[in-house]
């Protein structure tokens, strides 16, 4: 029954997505990489939330509620005003200038180098860290939760290659030869799945720890683990509850407001007020997400103690232990599709930024529409290639290789925040600023994380043993203490690197202050609802926050 459901569930969605696309054409790039710009807030709205919503963090966010509680939800319930944000400030300038990708906003402020630079990054951030990551976690996950050596009587590695092949091929179809607009319907209907599904785990949960009521579920954990519902946190925690005034937000506000994987979803809106929608009801969404990506962590270590050696196994024990096996089937198809979505929308933008930005511009600059989207392609199938023989090696990687990939992207991800708000604030910092910019925050990030930071928590940790502690606990402490969070590290190269190109654009100013043209691709009237219904978002974040202080 579970193999039908989940076959069922699965081809119906690749149903849906083939007759809602079928009619357009690829000769055209805004059909192909931003589906004719016809996206509807719904459309965008679920895509958004099922782009960002994957294994990583359904695994490995319930892995850290389990042992921290619910402090870690600031991955999730600030998201929402890093959205509002976007929609208030950020997708009004994308859409009045009619762009595809992110890095031409840059080429218009900036120059075309700005722009290659820009992409690049963007570029080795995807092929180097996001698609093997994403198909190798995947790949684990369904593997651990569905048992599918068992299934498919393969030894682990077999299965493994298994999983990652099969996402990888699937998620290439919709990405590379589905174009945005077939991403994007897919991910709706995946989200609608992943929304029931998700909720279903922690109700089934509560409802195992409570006797059958979700009411007495919930009563149980607050009085026998309270302190894991401490939003707050102590030093040592993953997520200090002062980054959410420095590095947390900024990393937010990229992920949401300059992303190309994701912001291209708001790109293809069918005008300005759909896409501010989009956001919101996303957004909205957001401040949910911690029932699906946290309180199962929670519920996970009410029911296992401190039982499990791995952290990342919560979500997928309590999975097999407290979920009917008449749902499996379901849930293992919107997990699937969970997986795909992150897989083939970073594939997606990775077309869309090689067709648009590399081969438009340096391979073929008379390449028609139509050749533009065929190179996108084939780069497409490569990279897919690539990612799907790269990620099952990270099973033989060295420990922590996992985390210290998920860390680089905090190489790029600053220093593109950087040069786009400077870019969008002032009208003369020139070209050679946003070049100082990127640099400079790449180099300066890497020496601080790979370099300064091992070391100081090497020195921490001799220091402490000299002094004769011995206890774990201290010991990790002392080592987590010794340097700032790298979420402040963040914060202060930010501030650092705006000062850099303020100073340079105050001496080197451009000859003419920079002007954005409307260029009248689509509607640009704002939603009336988007001041007041941002705010309302706001109040609740903060409400939120308040309450489990």
């Amino acid at each position: 029954m579970g193999i039908i459901s989940f076959i069922g569930f699965t081809a119906l969605v690749a149903i849906i997505a083939y007759v809602s696309t079928r009619s357009m054409k690829d000769d055209s790039s805004d059909d192909y990489f931003l589906g004719g710009r016809s996206l509807t807030a719904p459309v965008i709205a679920g895509s958004l939330l099922l782009t960002n919503l994957s294994t990583e963090q359904i695994v490995g966010l319930n892995g850290q509620a389990y042992t921290e509680g619910l402090l870690v939800m600031a991955w999730e319930t600030l998201a929402a005003i890093a959205m509002v944000v976007t929609a208030l400030f950020l997708l009004p300038r994308y859409l009045k200038g009619g762009l595809t990708t992110v890095p031409q906003f840059l080429q218009l402020r900036y120059d075309k180098a700005t722009k290659t630079i820009t992409s690049a990054l963007f570029l080795s951030g995807y092929v180097i860290v996001l698609l093997p990551i994403v198909l190798y976690s995947g790949a684990v996950a369904f593997s651990a939760m569905f048992d599918l050596p068992a299934m498919l009587n393969l030894s682990k590695t077999g299965a493994l290659w298994a999983a990652v092949w099969g996402i990888g091929i699937i998620g290439s179809i919709y990405a590379v030869f589905g174009g945005l607009k077939a991403v994007a319907v897919s991910d709706t209907i995946n989200a609608i799945g992943l929304l029931i599904g998700g909720i279903l785990i922690p109700v089934f949960g509560l409802m195992a720890i409570g006797d059958g009521s979700i009411g007495e579920g919930l009563n149980v954990l607050v009085r026998e683990a309270p302190e894991k519902f401490d939003s707050i946190g102590g030093p040592a925690a993953s997520v200090p509850f002062s980054t959410i005034f420095t590095g947390m937000m900024l990393v937010q506000l990229f992920y949401w407001g300059t992303n190309q994987a994701i912001i291209q979803r708001a790109l293809g809106a069918k005008n300005l007020a759909e896409g501010q929608k989009g956001l919101m009801l996303g957004g909205f969404i957001k401040i949910l997400g911690p029932l699906i990506v946290v309180l199962p962590g929670i519920i996970a270590f009410q029911m296992f103690g401190d039982s499990l050696e791995v952290p990342d196994e919560a979500y997928p024990r309590l999975v097999r232990e407290v979920l009917p096996s008449a749902w499996m089937g379901f849930f293992a198809a919107v997990l699937f599709g969970a997986i795909l979505s992150s897989f083939n929308s970073a594939l997606n933008s990775s077309v869309t930024l090689f067709g648009i930005d590399i081969y438009k511009e340096y391979i073929k600059q008379d390449a028609s529409d139509r050749e533009v989207v065929r190179a996108g392609k084939a780069f497409g199938v490569v990279l897919a290639l690539l990612a799907m023989f790269i990620a099952p090696a990270i099973a033989n990687a060295p420990e922590g290789l996992f985390g210290y990939l998920q860390e680089v992207n905090g190489c790029y991800s600053i220093p593109i925040l950087t040069i786009i708000v400077v870019g969008y604030l002032t009208k003369r910092v020139p070209a050679i600023a946003a070049k100082v910019g990127i640099l400079s925050g790449v180099i300066l990030y890497s020496i601080s994380q790979f370099i300064l930071q091992p070391r100081m928590a090497r020195a921490a940790l001799v220091e402490a043993q000299q002094a004769g502690i011995t206890d774990p606990a201290a010991l990790e402490l002392a080592q987590k203490t010794a340097y700032p969070h790298f979420l402040h590290v963040m914060a202060i190269l930010f501030v650092a690197n705006v000062i850099i190109m303020l100073i340079i654009g105050k001496f080197r100013p451009r000859k003419e202050p920079f002007v954005l043209e409307h260029t009248d691709q689509v509607d640009i009237t704002p939603w009336r609802f988007v001041t007041p219904v941002g705010i309302g978002i706001l109040v609740i974040v903060i409400g939120v926050y308040i309450y489990f202080a």
